[in-house]
């Protein structure tokens, strides 16, 4: 589901061009839209379904990888149908997108989660 939320994100939000003083905006809001849901992934991760750091770890960023995985997609589309770009490089980017993504996403939410941990141990509820 979040993953689907990062390929919205990133093929909706407009992206004016380079000189125009509204592209920071919007990637900046495209950016924020991005880290809320990444951070509310890792809170339902721990509380709600009450994962080990590990685990929410492979979670968020597994989704953080689709929605890589989903705008190199659409890239490599819209170039082919805008007979543009360099193909060799967009066909990369369907591995490369995902990877350098995934794995800083990975980090990031293992240490967020242990951090989570070590705040709040789990404990087991009357039904556990």
């Amino acid at each position: 589901m979040f993953g689907l939320v990062y390929l919205v994100v990133g093929v909706t939000f407009p992206n004016p061009p380079a000189p125009n003083e509204r592209q920071f905006i919007w990637r900046l809001a495209a950016w924020l839209t991005c880290a809320v849901a990444f951070a509310i992934h890792i809170g339902l991760e721990h509380f709600r379904f009450r994962n080990v750091p590990h685990r929410t770890a492979l979670h968020a960023s597994m989704s953080v990888a689709l929605g890589a995985f989903g705008l190199a997609a659409a890239a490599n589309i819209h170039a082919r149908m805008a007979g543009s770009g360099n193909q060799r490089l967009l066909a990369l980017a369907l591995a490369i997108w995902p990877i350098i993504t995934a794995v800083p996403a990975f980090v990031f939410a293992l240490v967020t989660a242990a951090v989570l941990a070590r705040l709040r141990p789990y404990v087991p509820t009357h039904g556990d």
